[in-house]
Protein backbone atom coordinates (compact mmCIF):
# COMPACT_ATOMS: atom_id res chain seq x y z
CA UNK A 1 0.00 0.00 0.00
CA UNK A 2 1.41 3.25 -1.08
CA UNK A 3 1.68 5.82 1.79
CA UNK A 4 -0.33 8.30 3.17
CA UNK A 5 0.50 12.04 2.89
CA UNK A 6 -2.36 14.27 4.19
CA UNK A 7 -3.50 16.78 1.46
CA UNK A 8 -2.47 20.23 2.08
CA UNK A 9 -1.43 19.67 5.68
CA UNK A 10 0.69 22.69 6.31
CA UNK A 11 -2.26 24.92 4.88
CA UNK A 12 -4.59 23.12 7.12
CA UNK A 13 -2.07 23.73 10.13
CA UNK A 14 -2.13 27.26 9.26
CA UNK A 15 -6.08 28.19 8.76
CA UNK A 16 -6.75 26.00 12.02
CA UNK A 17 -4.05 26.63 14.01
CA UNK A 18 -5.68 30.47 15.55
CA UNK A 19 -9.06 28.63 16.89
CA UNK A 20 -7.33 24.97 18.22
CA UNK A 21 -4.91 27.54 19.89
CA UNK A 22 -7.46 28.04 22.76
CA UNK A 23 -7.36 26.55 26.04
CA UNK A 24 -9.02 22.87 26.30
CA UNK A 25 -9.58 23.15 22.40
CA UNK A 26 -12.21 20.54 20.10
CA UNK A 27 -11.40 19.40 16.72
CA UNK A 28 -13.39 17.26 14.84
CA UNK A 29 -12.02 15.26 12.06
CA UNK A 30 -15.21 14.42 10.41
CA UNK A 31 -13.20 11.94 7.65
CA UNK A 32 -10.21 11.03 9.81
CA UNK A 33 -9.13 8.32 7.57
CA UNK A 34 -5.65 6.98 8.44
CA UNK A 35 -5.17 10.16 10.60
CA UNK A 36 -2.39 12.26 8.81
CA UNK A 37 -4.11 15.31 8.81
CA UNK A 38 -5.06 14.35 12.92
CA UNK A 39 -1.51 13.35 14.03
CA UNK A 40 -0.44 16.87 12.94
CA UNK A 41 -2.66 18.76 14.24
CA UNK A 42 -2.92 16.84 17.59
CA UNK A 43 1.45 17.14 17.96
CA UNK A 44 0.88 21.15 17.37
CA UNK A 45 -1.74 21.18 19.78
CA UNK A 46 -1.06 19.72 23.24
CA UNK A 47 -4.01 20.64 24.91
CA UNK A 48 -6.31 19.41 21.91
CA UNK A 49 -8.98 17.00 22.39
CA UNK A 50 -9.71 15.30 19.00
CA UNK A 51 -13.26 13.21 17.71
CA UNK A 52 -12.48 11.33 14.57
CA UNK A 53 -15.87 10.00 12.24
CA UNK A 54 -15.05 7.60 10.04
CA UNK A 55 -17.68 5.01 8.36
CA UNK A 56 -14.82 2.68 7.52
CA UNK A 57 -13.99 0.82 10.37
CA UNK A 58 -10.43 -0.39 8.96
CA UNK A 59 -9.64 3.09 8.64
CA UNK A 60 -10.21 3.87 12.37
CA UNK A 61 -8.12 0.54 12.87
CA UNK A 62 -5.37 2.14 11.01
CA UNK A 63 -5.55 5.48 12.17
CA UNK A 64 -6.54 4.27 15.95
CA UNK A 65 -2.85 3.05 15.93
CA UNK A 66 -1.22 6.06 14.13
CA UNK A 67 -2.57 8.26 17.23
CA UNK A 68 -2.42 6.10 20.08
CA UNK A 69 0.49 7.84 21.11
CA UNK A 70 -1.95 11.06 22.05
CA UNK A 71 -3.38 8.95 24.35
CA UNK A 72 -7.11 9.91 25.99
CA UNK A 73 -7.26 13.57 23.85
CA UNK A 74 -7.97 11.14 20.86
CA UNK A 75 -11.96 9.77 20.70
CA UNK A 76 -12.89 7.76 17.30
CA UNK A 77 -16.19 6.82 16.60
CA UNK A 78 -17.43 4.81 13.26
CA UNK A 79 -20.17 7.05 12.00
CA UNK A 80 -20.25 8.85 9.06
CA UNK A 81 -20.37 12.85 9.37
CA UNK A 82 -24.31 13.68 9.07
CA UNK A 83 -24.21 11.18 12.44
CA UNK A 84 -22.19 13.98 14.34
CA UNK A 85 -25.22 15.66 16.51
CA UNK A 86 -26.15 12.52 18.14
CA UNK A 87 -21.95 10.95 18.63
CA UNK A 88 -20.76 14.22 19.97
CA UNK A 89 -23.85 14.42 22.56
CA UNK A 90 -22.83 10.95 23.54
CA UNK A 91 -19.29 12.14 24.28
CA UNK A 92 -20.83 14.76 26.27
CA UNK A 93 -20.69 17.51 24.11
CA UNK A 94 -23.40 20.03 23.52
CA UNK A 95 -24.64 19.99 20.22
CA UNK A 96 -24.21 23.98 19.87
CA UNK A 97 -20.98 26.05 19.87
CA UNK A 98 -19.23 23.40 21.52
CA UNK A 99 -16.53 22.58 18.56
CA UNK A 100 -13.29 24.78 18.06
CA UNK A 101 -12.24 23.19 15.08
CA UNK A 102 -13.78 21.42 12.02
CA UNK A 103 -11.94 19.18 9.00
CA UNK A 104 -13.48 17.28 6.36
CA UNK A 105 -11.36 15.79 3.96
CA UNK A 106 -14.11 14.79 1.90
CA UNK A 107 -14.03 11.39 -1.11
CA UNK A 108 -12.67 8.60 -0.97
CA UNK A 109 -9.36 7.50 0.72
CA UNK A 110 -6.30 6.77 -0.01
CA UNK A 111 -6.38 3.42 1.88
CA UNK A 112 -10.07 2.56 0.11
CA UNK A 113 -8.55 2.85 -3.34
CA UNK A 114 -5.61 1.12 -2.71
CA UNK A 115 -7.37 -2.01 -1.52
CA UNK A 116 -8.67 -3.69 -4.53
CA UNK A 117 -11.73 -5.99 -3.09
CA UNK A 118 -13.39 -2.55 -2.09
CA UNK A 119 -14.12 -2.10 -5.82
CA UNK A 120 -13.73 2.03 -5.69
CA UNK A 121 -10.77 1.72 -8.62
CA UNK A 122 -11.82 1.23 -11.82
CA UNK A 123 -8.11 0.04 -12.60
CA UNK A 124 -8.29 -3.33 -11.51
CA UNK A 125 -10.88 -5.89 -11.07
CA UNK A 126 -12.56 -6.09 -8.15
CA UNK A 127 -16.20 -6.79 -6.50
CA UNK A 128 -18.50 -3.54 -7.33
CA UNK A 129 -18.81 -2.85 -3.71
CA UNK A 130 -18.07 1.01 -3.14
CA UNK A 131 -19.33 1.48 0.31
CA UNK A 132 -17.36 3.40 2.27
CA UNK A 133 -18.55 1.67 5.03
CA UNK A 134 -18.51 -2.18 3.66
CA UNK A 135 -20.86 -3.42 6.93
CA UNK A 136 -23.89 -1.35 5.49
CA UNK A 137 -26.15 -0.22 2.72
CA UNK A 138 -26.30 -1.00 -0.94
CA UNK A 139 -23.43 -1.92 -3.26
CA UNK A 140 -22.67 -0.71 -6.36
CA UNK A 141 -23.62 -4.00 -7.99
CA UNK A 142 -27.37 -3.65 -6.36
CA UNK A 143 -27.85 -0.36 -8.08
CA UNK A 144 -26.37 -1.36 -11.46
CA UNK A 145 -28.29 -4.80 -10.94
CA UNK A 146 -31.75 -3.31 -9.63
CA UNK A 147 -32.06 0.72 -10.98
CA UNK A 148 -34.45 1.76 -13.31
CA UNK A 149 -32.40 2.97 -16.71
CA UNK A 150 -34.52 6.18 -15.83
CA UNK A 151 -33.09 5.83 -12.34
CA UNK A 152 -29.06 4.75 -13.70
CA UNK A 153 -29.54 7.95 -15.90
CA UNK A 154 -30.32 10.25 -13.05
CA UNK A 155 -27.02 8.86 -11.40
CA UNK A 156 -25.06 8.97 -14.38
CA UNK A 157 -25.71 12.38 -15.21
CA UNK A 158 -26.21 14.32 -11.84
CA UNK A 159 -23.28 12.31 -9.74
CA UNK A 160 -21.42 11.38 -12.63
CA UNK A 161 -21.68 14.63 -15.27
CA UNK A 162 -21.72 11.97 -17.87
CA UNK A 163 -22.67 12.67 -21.79
CA UNK A 164 -23.78 9.63 -22.40
CA UNK A 165 -25.72 8.41 -19.28
CA UNK A 166 -28.92 7.34 -21.37
CA UNK A 167 -26.88 5.54 -23.15
CA UNK A 168 -24.44 3.88 -20.66
CA UNK A 169 -27.63 3.35 -18.46
CA UNK A 170 -29.42 1.32 -21.81
CA UNK A 171 -26.14 -0.80 -22.21
CA UNK A 172 -26.31 -1.93 -18.18
CA UNK A 173 -29.98 -2.79 -18.27
CA UNK A 174 -29.88 -5.04 -21.40
CA UNK A 175 -26.43 -6.58 -20.12
CA UNK A 176 -27.90 -7.62 -16.57
CA UNK A 177 -30.92 -9.16 -18.39
CA UNK A 178 -28.40 -11.89 -19.42
CA UNK A 179 -25.98 -11.47 -16.77
CA UNK A 180 -25.63 -9.78 -13.27
CA UNK A 181 -22.75 -7.24 -12.97
CA UNK A 182 -20.65 -8.87 -9.90
CA UNK A 183 -16.79 -7.23 -11.07
CA UNK A 184 -15.61 -3.95 -12.23
CA UNK A 185 -13.77 -5.38 -15.14
CA UNK A 186 -17.10 -6.46 -17.12
CA UNK A 187 -18.36 -2.80 -15.91
CA UNK A 188 -15.70 -1.31 -17.24
CA UNK A 189 -15.49 -3.31 -20.63
CA UNK A 190 -19.09 -1.79 -21.31
CA UNK A 191 -18.38 1.38 -20.59
CA UNK A 192 -15.44 1.31 -23.66
CA UNK A 193 -18.11 -0.19 -25.63
CA UNK A 194 -20.96 2.32 -24.79
CA UNK A 195 -18.99 5.77 -24.73
CA UNK A 196 -17.33 6.85 -28.15
CA UNK A 197 -14.37 6.07 -29.50
CA UNK A 198 -13.38 10.49 -30.42
CA UNK A 199 -15.37 10.50 -26.18
CA UNK A 200 -12.71 8.16 -25.21
CA UNK A 201 -9.45 10.23 -26.72
CA UNK A 202 -10.50 13.57 -25.47
CA UNK A 203 -12.15 13.01 -22.29
CA UNK A 204 -10.47 10.75 -20.43
CA UNK A 205 -10.98 7.51 -18.88
CA UNK A 206 -14.78 6.26 -20.09
CA UNK A 207 -15.20 4.38 -16.68
CA UNK A 208 -14.31 7.70 -14.56
CA UNK A 209 -17.23 9.50 -14.32
CA UNK A 210 -19.47 6.50 -13.96
CA UNK A 211 -17.52 5.20 -10.98
CA UNK A 212 -17.70 8.42 -9.22
CA UNK A 213 -21.70 8.38 -9.84
CA UNK A 214 -21.65 5.30 -8.31
CA UNK A 215 -19.65 5.68 -4.99
CA UNK A 216 -21.75 9.17 -4.81
CA UNK A 217 -24.88 6.87 -5.05
CA UNK A 218 -24.22 4.10 -3.26
CA UNK A 219 -22.45 6.81 -0.19
CA UNK A 220 -25.52 9.09 -0.32
CA UNK A 221 -22.43 11.60 -0.24
CA UNK A 222 -23.77 14.73 -1.76
CA UNK A 223 -26.81 14.33 0.92
CA UNK A 224 -24.39 13.61 3.27
CA UNK A 225 -22.25 17.00 3.12
CA UNK A 226 -25.67 19.15 2.60
CA UNK A 227 -27.39 17.28 5.77
CA UNK A 228 -24.19 17.99 7.57
CA UNK A 229 -22.77 21.57 7.21
CA UNK A 230 -25.40 23.23 8.86
CA UNK A 231 -24.95 21.04 12.17
CA UNK A 232 -21.10 21.89 12.09
CA UNK A 233 -22.11 25.09 11.50
CA UNK A 234 -23.85 25.34 14.82
CA UNK A 235 -21.53 23.09 17.10
CA UNK A 236 -18.70 25.78 16.11
CA UNK A 237 -18.05 28.01 18.53
CA UNK A 238 -17.94 31.91 17.80
CA UNK A 239 -14.92 32.23 16.72
CA UNK A 240 -14.68 28.11 15.99
CA UNK A 241 -13.21 27.60 11.97
CA UNK A 242 -14.16 25.30 9.28
CA UNK A 243 -11.62 23.51 6.35
CA UNK A 244 -12.97 21.14 3.71
CA UNK A 245 -10.62 19.71 1.14
CA UNK A 246 -13.00 18.94 -2.16
CA UNK A 247 -12.15 16.34 -4.88
CA UNK A 248 -14.75 16.76 -7.07
CA UNK A 249 -16.27 19.32 -8.48
CA UNK A 250 -19.87 18.81 -7.03
CA UNK A 251 -18.57 18.67 -3.29
CA UNK A 252 -16.51 21.68 -3.50
CA UNK A 253 -19.85 24.19 -5.38
CA UNK A 254 -22.14 22.85 -2.58
CA UNK A 255 -19.42 23.57 -0.26
CA UNK A 256 -19.01 27.02 -2.36
CA UNK A 257 -22.56 27.71 -2.13
CA UNK A 258 -23.23 26.64 1.84
CA UNK A 259 -20.56 28.99 2.77
CA UNK A 260 -21.47 32.18 0.50
CA UNK A 261 -25.32 31.92 2.14
CA UNK A 262 -23.57 31.73 5.81
CA UNK A 263 -21.66 34.40 4.47
CA UNK A 264 -23.81 36.48 3.48
CA UNK A 265 -26.10 39.68 5.51
CA UNK A 266 -30.12 38.06 5.34
CA UNK A 267 -31.22 41.86 6.07
CA UNK A 268 -33.26 43.30 2.64
CA UNK A 269 -31.42 45.58 0.38
CA UNK A 270 -32.21 48.95 0.65
CA UNK A 271 -32.21 49.21 4.77
CA UNK A 272 -29.97 51.61 5.98
CA UNK A 273 -28.60 49.34 8.99
CA UNK A 274 -28.41 45.78 10.14
CA UNK A 275 -31.45 44.10 11.04
CA UNK A 276 -30.77 42.37 14.40
CA UNK A 277 -30.07 38.44 13.92
CA UNK A 278 -29.84 38.72 10.07
CA UNK A 279 -25.96 39.51 9.62
CA UNK A 280 -23.65 37.35 8.63
CA UNK A 281 -22.65 34.00 10.40
CA UNK A 282 -19.37 33.24 8.37
CA UNK A 283 -16.38 34.96 7.39
CA UNK A 284 -14.35 33.39 4.92
CA UNK A 285 -10.86 32.72 5.09
CA UNK A 286 -9.90 31.62 1.59
CA UNK A 287 -10.32 33.59 -1.74
CA UNK A 288 -12.37 31.42 -3.65
CA UNK A 289 -10.86 27.42 -3.85
CA UNK A 290 -7.23 26.53 -3.37
CA UNK A 291 -5.18 24.17 -4.65
CA UNK A 292 -1.85 22.59 -4.24
CA UNK A 293 0.96 23.67 -6.03
CA UNK A 294 2.69 22.04 -8.62
CA UNK A 295 5.58 20.58 -6.05
CA UNK A 296 3.02 18.64 -3.87
CA UNK A 297 0.60 17.12 -6.82
CA UNK A 298 4.24 16.11 -8.00
CA UNK A 299 5.01 14.37 -4.53
CA UNK A 300 1.40 13.60 -3.76
CA UNK A 301 -0.90 11.87 -7.09
CA UNK A 302 -4.26 12.59 -4.60
CA UNK A 303 -3.34 16.40 -4.28
CA UNK A 304 -3.39 17.04 -8.06
CA UNK A 305 -7.76 17.46 -8.02
CA UNK A 306 -8.03 18.96 -4.01
CA UNK A 307 -10.21 22.33 -3.84
CA UNK A 308 -9.78 23.97 -0.19
CA UNK A 309 -12.45 26.54 1.34
CA UNK A 310 -12.34 28.06 4.36
CA UNK A 311 -14.15 30.01 6.93
CA UNK A 312 -14.55 30.97 10.71
CA UNK A 313 -17.93 31.34 12.75
CA UNK A 314 -18.75 34.84 13.75
CA UNK A 315 -21.17 35.68 16.18
CA UNK A 316 -24.36 37.87 14.62
CA UNK A 317 -24.34 41.25 15.95
CA UNK A 318 -27.65 41.50 18.10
Amino acid sequence: MAAHVPVLLDRVLELLGPALSRDSAVLVDATVGLGGHADALLAAHPGLTLVGFDRDPNALDRSGERLARHGDRVHLVHAGYDEMPRELAALGFEPAESVDGVLMDLGVSSMQLDLADRGFAYAQDAPLDMRMDPTTGRTAAEILNTYTADELTRVLRDYGEERFARRIANAVVSARAKEPFTTSARLVELLYDAVPAASRRTGGHPAKRTFQALRIEVNDELGSLERTLPAVYAALKDGGRIVVESYQSLEDRLVKRSFATMAASRTPPGLPVELPGHGPRLRLLTRGAEQADEQEKEHNPRAASVRLRAAERIREAS
